[in-house]
């Protein structure tokens, strides 16, 4: 996610952003709409321009040849393609460069493409809802609607920021969720199952495919009929030799993908967290109670036996939604792999 400016005696001359891969960068953008007011100007973008040939040229070189005199660069490029030659270049070119401005804001930005690019797997991002006594359903196992609609909300945008979102087979059986951004964007993520044995329902949610795609993580002892006929349904179903939150995030690596939303059930939950493969947490609290020692909790069992044995979240915000509280932290990096 990029975005680039251009300012000239404190005015701005020119604005844009990068769409999408292979179209034009933020910057090519911004110095067409300057045109030959970008000569002797500043130029503001949240990321490193690039110093190579992909699916589109140099931006270093359309800044230089624009006559930009000075660059600020909000963070380095973790790509090793780029990765501070597009800086070095501009500042061959006589460009004054200045970089690190708003760095921290600008690696939040693009926190999932930073994750894929230096450790090679997607941002994994656990959401749950649940009530101010830490269930996620009723003992009956009805859960909705645990949060309010601002909330609800607030969930279908981020889905709509991510590549993937994963669920467990219980999580279609109980909710028969749709996991599309429901309209507050045009943009869904693929729809993962994870399934040992296909025991799915014939109709779900999911299995409509011309809302967004749907593939199935199932493994080897799966039901080949229930394959079949999910298969004849449209829905993808791949067999892996092992069914953990580790390998699904590698296959979902290997499709591309930068940013993974876990919005499954307490055990899957501690499975993943256990695995490694959760990054980030998005927990909405909602002021309800609803009791009962059998109601479901948002993570299972992670072998904790004291509580100085707790995972500790770090760089955690608050925020009011509707009459619901939303938490974003992060998980701390493990000690070992």
């Amino acid at each position: 996610m990029v975005g680039c400016v251009v300012l000239k005696a404190g005015i701005v001359v020119g604005e844009g952003f990068h769409p999408g891969a292979g179209q034009p960068h933020a910057e090519v953008f911004a110095l067409a709409q300057a045109g030959d007011r970008a000569r002797g100007a500043t130029l503001y973008v949240n990321l490193e321009p690039c110093n190579h040939t992909g699916r589109t040229p140099p931006c270093t070189e359309a800044v230089v040849g624009a006559g930009i005199s000075r660059v600020v660069v909000g963070m380095v490029d973790p790509d090793p393609r780029v990765s501070g030659s597009g800086i070095e270049r501009l500042r061959q070119a006589g460009i004054e460069v200045e970089v690190g401005v708003e760095e921290a804001t600008c690696q939040r930005l693009n926190e999932a493409f930073v994750q894929r690019v230096t450790h090679q797997r997607p941002l994994g991002l656990l959401k749950y809802a649940m009530t101010l006594d830490g269930k996620i359903a009723a003992t009956s196992g009805h859960s909705a609607w645990v949060t309010g609609p601002v909330a609800r909300a607030a969930v279908h945008q981020l889905r709509a920021t991510c590549d993937a979102v994963v669920v467990g087979g219980n999580t279609v059986r109980c909710d028969n969720p749709r996991l599309t951004s429901h309209g507050y964007s045009s943009r869904n993520p693929l729809r993962v199952v994870m399934s040992r044995r296909l025991d799915l329902p014939s109709s779900a949610n999911l299995w409509q495919i011309k809302d967004a795609p749907t593939v199935i993580f199932t493994t080897a002892q799966a039901d080949p009929e229930r394959q079949q006929q999910l298969t004849t349904q449209g829905v993808e179903v791949a067999v892996l030799s092992m069914l953990t939150p580790r390998h699904v995030t590698e296959q979902l690596y290997q499709r591309g993908c930068a940013a993974v939303l876990w919005e499954c059930g307490g055990r899957l939950a501690a499975e993943a967290i256990k695995d490694g493969v959760i990054d980030k947490l998005w927990a909405f609290v909602s002021p309800k109670l609803v009791g009962g020692t059998s109601a479901p909790g948002p993570v299972g069992d992670l072998g904790i036996q004291r509580m100085d044995q707790a995972l500790a979240l770090e760089r955690t915000t608050w925020q009011t939604l509707g009459d619901d509280l939303l938490l974003e932290a992060y998980l701390s990096p493990p000690t070992s792999p």
